[in-house]
């Protein structure tokens, strides 16, 4: 790290890293500076100049505090430290002559705008502009864009800042947009007149700071002062993004993303940010039962004898966990059916995670680990469709010089990979180069541990970082599979051991199996799904923005989900349906309340109380054995229809059929 200079701002002397933009320093001064092109986590475009500060003893006009770094400052000639003023009368007067130009052309579109009320243009007008215009011409008029179903366009209030342009190119690694034409006739622009191939297409919505791109399927539904917000944590992956969900009464009217740089930064995938028309159709609101092969409503007392009945006469119970379940629900589970002598499953994908060793199904490193090596090893997965935003870091360390290979299928990262090869001979050769290589961190996905040698290549790949001193992160699919894991939600012998002989089966939201015919079901979830089709008894719960939630992500990081709203109809919270029912087959679960749920569960699992930190994991070796001649597959076939509730969102069945038609174009242009 350089030595820290000591310069002055606004007459406050500060020390800062001289590496630092201006901007920064300000900033770590607790000072102010508008800006509309600089973004942190893009590079420095300098094209805006609202950011102007006057550099004392510097050329007589203001310099642009994003695109000047502190060791560019001279000091004072008898080595008084360097001096910025942010708030001077050139400042201000450079700054209202700024905004003036910005708003020569920009339309006066406020009172209809999906931007107004969080605008950045609004409100450095209103705290750096001036009340009057000097300009009577007409403004000047650009064509919208058609970016796809995603991103509507107003390019007509484009401020040429470029956050779109950068973000999709340095971030999202597609090369759609840019800039073309010199002064008034520079236009945000796609190339051909191309839609955006990328599933992080959304946060140009965000980054855009005026009303130029906002979200297509959100425009003209709410104001931002109507909307109730609540800090949440995301489920379409197991990364664990952190979010905010704003709700008008009871709906949910859109998802944006929350800075976290542990975990996805500020960055969320457009499943994550668009799902949520999926949270208002298909929904179970009561409960019904199967009589004569039809499911008729019943009432909660009716649905919870008739599934008491179920139990309590059943010589074998099997318990399956979803994909999406909270770890409070599935402890619950757990504890009911274990209770009733049965076992419960949450790898229903049929996952060779092993019971008991942390190491082995989360791993010993964190995702901000990524950017720290200097070699990564993917091995059986595919990030850019199993966790965006982890690929998009994945990204950003290869930009920044880290070397990535890949073993697996050969598919587009959106950045170079040596790919080492599909099978599991590729790993045995990557073992022998990684030795060499020193490949710091091995990214392990679930493609490679569902087929029949998936223990076996867990323990390989646990051998390789051995062999090399890496760090092994295990990607995850499932939001709701770690967490489970961790409360012990496992059979010996996985899914088939569970299941085998098992006569009633409590399917907690498992939608992603088909559960062969014989045993009698009880199905427990939000929507109605494939586990909802196969049920006899259907008990409505809740979904994530509808009650309160621990899930644990892919590193192992425990996070609060908080309720947004409340479920529709006679749908309760997972876990209370448990409690209920465990009271009307007379073994009533020992806690009443969500917080004495979460003291039990903590008192069997103390790492879960650890809430948003990433425990550390005894390293241990899983036991080896053969391996097979097959290739890796892969563990999504389709981004967008992963769970119930992105299979209930019209706008991504949209997203995947549009993705179906691309990939059918591009196999006829190769032939």
């Amino acid at each position: 790290m350089s030595e820290l200079r000591k310069i002055i701002i606004d007459g406050q002397e500060v020390e800062v890293n001289p590496a630092m933009t201006l901007i920064q320093a300000c900033e770590q001064a607790g000072v102010e500076i508008p800006r509309f092109c600089y973004h942190e986590r893009l590079s420095i475009a300098g094209n805006c100049r609202m950011c102007l500060v006057e550099v004392v003893g510097g050329p007589p006009k203001p310099a642009a505090s994003c695109a000047m770094q502190v060791r560019d400052l001279r000091g004072g000639r008898d080595g008084e430290p360097a001096e910025v003023k942010t708030n001077s009368r050139m400042v201000k007067k450079a700054r209202e002559g700024v905004m003036e130009f910005l708003l020569i052309n920009h339309p006066l579109d406020c009172p209809i705008c999906d931007q107004g009320g969080e605008c950045d243009l609004q409100d450095q007008a209103m705290a750096y502009g001036v009340d009057f215009s000097r300009f009577r011409e007409p403004k000047r008029a650009v064509d919208d864009l058609d970016l796809g179903p995603l991103v509507e366009t107003h390019m007509t209030r484009c401020i040429s800042c470029t956050r779109c342009v950068r973000f999709t190119t340095e971030v999202a690694g597609i090369t759609q947009m840019g800039q073309t034409g010199r002064g008034e006739d520079a236009e945000i622009t796609s190339y051909l007149g191309e839609t955006l191939n990328s599933n992080m297409q959304g946060n140009i919505i965000d980054l855009c700071p005026v009303g130029a791109l906002v979200s297509k399927p959100y425009a003209f539904t709410a104001r931002p002062w109507e909307l109730t917000k609540t800090e949440s944590v995301d489920v379409m992956d197991a990364l664990g993004s952190n979010i905010r969900v704003d709700t008008k009464g009871r709906e949910v009217m859109r998802f944006l993303p929350r800075n976290h740089d542990g975990v996805n930064e500020e960055w969320i995938s457009d499943k994550t940010r668009f799902v949520w028309d999926g949270l208002r159709r298909q929904r179970l609101d009561k409960p019904y039962i199967r009589e004569n092969g039809k499911l008729r409503p019943a009432s909660w007392s009716e649905a919870l004898s008739f599934a008491c009945r179920a139990l309590s006469n059943a010589s074998k119970v099997a318990g399956l966990v979803g994909d999406l379940v909270p770890t409070e629900a599935a402890f619950a589970l757990k504890s009911m059916v274990e209770g009733l002598g049965g076992r419960v499953e949450c790898r229903t994908d049929g996952a060779k995670l092993p019971a008991g060793n942390r190491s082995g199904y989360v791993g010993n490193a964190s995702i901000e680990d990524i950017e720290n090596s200097s070699a990564i090893l993917i091995v059986g997965a595919n990030p850019r469709i199993e966790a965006p935003v982890l690929n998009a870091r994945i990204r950003k360390a290869w930009a920044a010089g880290t070397s990535v290979g890949v073993v697996g299928p050969a598919v587009d990262l959106t950045y170079d990979y040596l790919h080492v090869g599909t099978d599991r001979a590729a790993l045995k050769k990557a073992l022998a180069n990684n030795v060499e290589d020193n490949a710091q961190l091995i990214i392990l996905g679930q493609a490679a541990l569902q087929e029949a040698d998936g223990a076996a290549v867990l323990a390989f790949v646990q051998k390789m970082c051995d062999a090399s001193g890496s760090k092994l992160l295990v990607l995850h699919t499932a939001a709701g599979r770690v967490g489970a894991m961790d409360v012990g939600a496992t059979t010996n012998g996985g899914l088939e051991a569970a299941l085998d002989g098992a006569d009633v089966v409590y399917n907690l939201g498992a939608d992603e199996l088909e559960i062969a015919t014989g045993p009698f079901v009880i199905y427990q979830g939000s929507h109605g799904d494939r586990g909802a089709h196969r049920a006899d008894i259907i008990l409505p719960g809740a979904a994530y923005t509808e009650e309160q939630g621990l899930f644990v992500n892919t590193e192992g990081r425990p996070q609060l989900a908080l309720r947004a709203g409340f479920a529709p109809g006679d749908a309760k919270e997972n876990w209370a349906v448990l409690r209920a029912l465990s009271g009307e087959m007379g073994i009533a679960l020992p806690f009443d309340s969500l917080a004495q749920l979460r003291q039990a569960m903590v008192k069997d699992v103390p790492h879960l109380a650890k809430i948003d930190q990433v425990p550390e994991n005894e390293w241990a070796l899983e036991t080896e054995g053969p391996l097979s001649n097959a290739a890796f597959g892969t563990a999504i076939q389709d981004f967008y229809l992963t769970n119930p509730i992105a299979r209930a969102s019209a706008l991504m069945a949209d997203l995947s059929r549009d993705v179906q038609t691309r990939t059918e174009g591009a196999q006829i242009a190769a032939q």
